[in-house]
């Protein structure tokens, strides 16, 4: 009778704790240097737009009074 191989599970080996997948490692880590090198050139360019300030404490959604544009059109008031 031919010997049966026995499986690694019942060698008495046994892992701790399943290893993630080499690819995954790869791309996490490649995406995180990808986050740190954009933050590093968005801190360094500094901001858009410099003189571009809030509209303060106003409860009117950010609109400054500009609803004179286009005549007719509404920004979702219902009317």
């Amino acid at each position: 009778m031919a010997d049966i191989p026995m499986s690694p599970r019942s060698t008495g080996t046994t892992r701790g704790r399943p290893l993630p997948p080499p690819a995954l490692c790869g791309f996490l880590l490649l995406l995180m240097l990808l986050f740190a090198v954009s933050y590093a050139v968005g801190s360094a360019a500094g901001p858009v737009a410099p003189g571009l300030h809030g509209t303060g404490s106003g409860g009117n959604g950010g609109s400054d009074g500009g609803d004179d544009d286009m005549p007719g059109m509404s920004h979702g008031s219902g009317e």
